[in-house]
């Protein structure tokens, strides 16, 4: 027999009857019934009961077991009585009489239990994450990744993609976020980054011939943490594919999407229709351009309803240039209590509130509109409006006003809010959309022109676009968004030396600093660079909604917490005064 297990504790089923076993695991629960100890042993496979009486020579030792230390024990295979099986255990059916037992690593007592779904502080369980990863939600969590993982992989090969690997250590590059800077023994004052995405390397292995790329890639970003994105590094499919445009990469990657959540998703639907949707209508419909489109609420602008109207809030702010009005049907919505916590929900998220209407039924029998904005427009306006959303008695509408980037992002939060309040989001679905046509450039607030996303896409129209007005020029980019979350970003790579140096230039980087930063790529594409696209999805976020997570870090083995800090490894660290020597490099105090 083995020195620690002839079974795992998730194998033994009736038919082991009366066999002697060998069994090694934690101790996750403890019950003494008066003079009979019952300890559910566990290890990465299941659960197993253990007894033990008072003529078991393992009795005393079992007694002083405190939870979660790890045990051996040597046993016999019992037959559970008919009405104590435990169906929920594939192990529910038999128990293990103990005949001899041993400590094999000793437990101090528990900073937090793993027993039983008690909420703990992040920064206890992110401390101690040994500790939670031993419980069952995590462990399942963390095991549904890897099975993940694996089907992906397995997915990619049959679609013919060959999988490689990148480089970890690279140059910096703009890509959107801050790199982690890596200095250099060798070459004193110089920096090498760590790769924000593989994006240069898997364009330069379609330079190189290789015609489909894939690879389950590590990531690398300085950024603010959030409940859905990593403050440090997460992982990503990465794919890259030659000679191809942007309907050829969705149908590439659409069966791999789908096919994965219809395998790991349980009983929830996924939807087969993709629709393509622009920016721009994205953002006007679902103020954001990762729409859940679960919720069938969208949201149409309304500003000639209120032009000279009686409202002078809304008919004031159209006097102004770049101004509308948008409205957010509210199906079923109509009553004042509802209205009261939107106007709530406006006022946590910084606005002073939101306009609305509501429909009743008025003395005289007919749909009248209600709440303070239909008093000062008037029953015209107010009935056109309510044609024109398609309401009726028992809905309402709320309203939004001004330069629509300024309320557009909270609108989309409103929008999402009353689908859930009101009922209208379905759950139990997944539903997919790309967002496409892109705007290649944006003003930032000290008005100068920069990428709005990833600056190595092809613009729509070539050349020839990047001659008129930034702004108007789209790009070849595309992100896939699922039920409010963006899951997929790619585009169609711009392979052309003359375009790219004009893109980078319109976003004031100079011929020269492209040379200087991009030399590889730009040398690449003068020796036969093939049209080429691609696009990378986000491992983390995908697992996090097949485990129906809100928190990434309910899916990541050893993540960082909300200030990039390990609190279980001690990360970031100081340097020794030794290191920074060696490295030529001096840290200013703290400000």
């Amino acid at each position: 027999m083995s020195a620690y297990r002839s079974h795992t504790c998730g194998e033994l089923t009736a038919k082991a009857a009366g066999a002697e076993i060998r069994l090694s695991g934690w101790v996750h629960r403890v019950r003494d019934h008066g003079g009979v100890l019952f300890i559910d042993l566990r290890d990465h496979y299941g659960i197993t009961q253990v007894i033990a009486d008072s003529d078991s020579p393992a009795f005393a030792a079992m007694e002083k077991l405190r939870a979660e230390t790890v045990i051996r024990i040597d046993g016999r295979v019992k037959l559970r009585d008919p009405d104590l099986v435990n169906p929920r255990l594939p192990t529910g059916e038999i128990e293990v009489y103990a005949t001899d037992m041993a400590v094999l690593g000793a437990s101090d007592d528990l900073p937090l239990p793993v027993f039983g779904d008690q909420d703990y502080p992040e920064e206890t369980r992110l401390a101690y994450r040994f500790l939670d990863l031993r419980r069952e939600s995590l462990h399942n969590n963390i095991m549904l990744r890897a099975r993940v993982i694996k089907w992906i992989r397995d997915a990619m090969w049959d679609a013919g993609f060959t999988e490689f690997q990148t480089p970890i250590i690279t140059a910096s590059s703009p890509e959107g976020a801050r790199d982690f800077l890596v200095p250099s023994r060798l070459h004193p004052g110089r920096f090498y980054a760590l790769p924000q995405a593989p994006q240069q390397f898997k364009q330069l292995i379609m330079v190189a011939g290789f015609d489909k790329y894939f690879q389950i890639a590590p990531c690398f970003r300085d950024e603010d943490p959030r409940a859905d994105r990593s403050p440090t590094d997460f992982y990503q499919l990465d794919m890259e594919m030659s000679f191809v445009e942007q309907e050829d990469v969705f149908r590439a990657i659409q069966p791999v999407i789908q096919g994965l959540f219809e395998e790991f998703g349980g009983d929830r639907k996924v939807d087969p229709d993709w629709p393509r949707i622009p920016y721009a209508e994205a953002m006007l419909k679902y103020g954001s351009d990762k729409p859940d489109l679960r919720n069938p609420i969208e949201m149409q602008v309304v500003s000639d309803h209120f032009r000279g109207s009686g409202f002078a809030i809304f008919a004031k702010l159209l006097e102004q240039e770049g101004t509308e009005v948008r409205a957010i049907p509210a199906p079923k919505g109509g009553s004042r209590k509802f209205a009261d916590r939107m106007n709530a929900f406006a006022q946590q998220q910084g606005l002073p509130g939101m306009g609305y209407i509501f429909w009743r039924k008025g003395d005289d029998g007919q749909t009248e509109a209600a709440g303070p904005i239909a008093k000062n427009i008037g029953p015209e306006r107010t009935e056109a409006i309510r044609q024109q959303l398609g309401l009726a008695e028992g809905d309402a509408a709320f309203f939004l006003g001004g330069k629509p980037e300024t309320f557009e992002a909270v609108a989309g939060r409103a929008r999402n809010e009353i689908g859930r309040e009101l009922g209208l989001t379905d759950e139990n679905q997944f539903k997919f959309a790309w967002i496409v046509d892109f705007p290649m450039y944006e003003k930032t607030e000290d008005g100068r022109i920069d990428f709005s996303h990833n600056p190595f896409s092809m613009p729509q129209g070539g050349m020839a676009a990047l001659e008129g007005d930034p702004l108007a020029v789209k790009g070849y980019q595309y992100d896939l968004a699922c039920n409010g979350y963006e899951l997929v970003s790619g585009a169609i790579r711009n392979h052309k030396p003359e375009i790219m140096f004009k893109a980078f230039g319109l976003a004031g980087y100079p011929e020269s600093e492209v040379e200087s930063r991009f030399g590889g790529m730009v040398k690449a594409f003068r020796y036969g660079a093939p049209p080429h696209g691609g696009c990378a999805a986000g491992i983390d976020r995908i697992v996090m909604l097949l485990a129906d997570e809100q928190n990434i870090r309910e899916v990541i083995m050893f993540p960082m917490n909300q200030r990039a800090e390990d609190l279980m490894m001690g990360a970031p660290s100081e340097p020794t005064n030794e290191q920074l020597r060696e490295l030529r490099l001096r840290v200013l105090p703290r400000e």
